[in-house]
């Protein structure tokens, strides 16, 4: 299992993925929006999300949780 944090505080501006997804390693799963600048959240490792943990819209603080991959 692997959690994704967020590296910094941010806007989520688009999610990609969905809970049930399959995701490979480097496979984005949320772009988030900084100064004007869109920084993707990748996957460290494969497998499937089972947790998404953040929406459309939602603002993020650095290390908050943004999805568990089982």
């Amino acid at each position: 299992m692997a959690e994704v944090h967020a590296e910094m505080v941010a806007n989520v501006w688009k999610v990609v993925v969905a809970e049930g997804d399959t995701v490979e390693e480097g496979d984005t799963l949320v772009i988030l929006e900084s100064m004007k600048m869109e920084i993707p959240v990748l996957a460290e490792d494969d497998g499937v999300v089972s947790q998404l943990k953040v929406a459309e819209g939602d603002v993020v603080q650095e290390g908050d949780l943004i999805a568990i991959i089982a």
